[in-house]
């Protein structure tokens, strides 16, 4: 998948959970469908609240990312609207549980099952030059490095970090950090941290300003400048089913990931102009 696709691959990945990843997912999905880009989220956790989150019941998911890295649909076949112009989902749900043992029996294809299934959608894209492609595809990991993880960042073209602004929050990193590093020194050469989003951020706290120094030290310019505050009407929009942006516009959360959303694109450009 060179940079030159349509199509742009970010895997969200943080190996910890509660880090605000699903949430980032949803809602820089929308964000990106808000400002004219169409998005695809691809829900790799087989906890499936990237589904719920968008609206997606549980009974109405017919076929999924199980379906998908079980080679039983190409990824157009899964994908589903959502209640967002221009933002569709793959979603997922329990069966992904069982599919990682599966995939320990295929030593030689399993880490690039979902790289396949990408370059199969990029290929059904060009095919169907009267249809818009899609500019992103928003993978949504599991909070682990598991099979699962890897072959979103396999697939990926850069991988996107949302860290929480709180006590153990930099535990972890060197880890993940190191994993993308021999991920793509072995398996994806291409592979980069398009960013790290601070996420849960409290600007009253000290405890919030130091975590943010600190990982704006460890990462360097990685961290974008976008910080994704504490917002209680973030946090109870996945319990109606919709994004933020939808839920309620002019909350601060919602307007942050607006500009989470313009930096990125202007990240992709700089990439694409380099």
């Amino acid at each position: 998948m060179p940079l030159g696709s349509p199509l742009r691959v970010l895997a969200i990945a943080n190996q910890k959970g509660g880090v605000g990843k699903t949430t980032t997912a949803i809602n820089l999905g929308t964000a990106l469908a808000a400002v004219g880009e169409k998005v695809l989220i691809l829900d790799l956790d087989p906890q499936g609240n990237a589904s719920t989150g968008v609206g997606i019941a549980e009974d109405a998911r017919a076929v999924t990312s199980f379906d998908v890295l079980s080679g039983r649909s190409t990824i157009a076949n899964a994908s589903a609207p959502t209640l967002v112009p221009n933002l569709s989902i793959v979603p997922a749900n329990a069966d992904l549980v069982g599919l990682e043992s599966e995939m320990m029996q295929d030593a030689n294809h399993r880490p690039y099952r979902l790289r396949d299934a990408v370059a199969g959608l990029i290929a059904e894209q060009r095919a169907r030059s009267n249809e818009v492609p899609y500019g992103y595809l928003l993978i949504d990991c599991p909070p682990s490095l598991n099979l699962l993880t890897l072959n979103a960042m396999t697939a990926a073209h850069a991988v996107l970090v949302p860290v929480q602004c709180e006590f153990f929050a930099l535990e972890g990193i060197s880890q993940l950090k190191s994993t993308i590093d021999q991920i793509k020194s072995t398996l994806n050469p291409m592979l980069e941290i398009q960013g790290v989003v601070l996420t849960m951020h409290d600007a009253r706290t000290q405890l919030s300003r130091e975590v943010a120094s600190e990982v704006r030290n460890f990462f360097g310019a990685k961290v974008y400048e976008t910080m994704i505050p504490r917002n209680v009407r973030v946090a109870e929009a996945p319990s109606h089913g919709k994004p933020i942006l939808l839920y309620d516009y002019e909350c601060p959360g919602s307007q942050a990931y607006i500009r989470l959303a313009h930096e990125i694109i202007e990240r992709e450009r700089q990439l694409r102009a380099a």
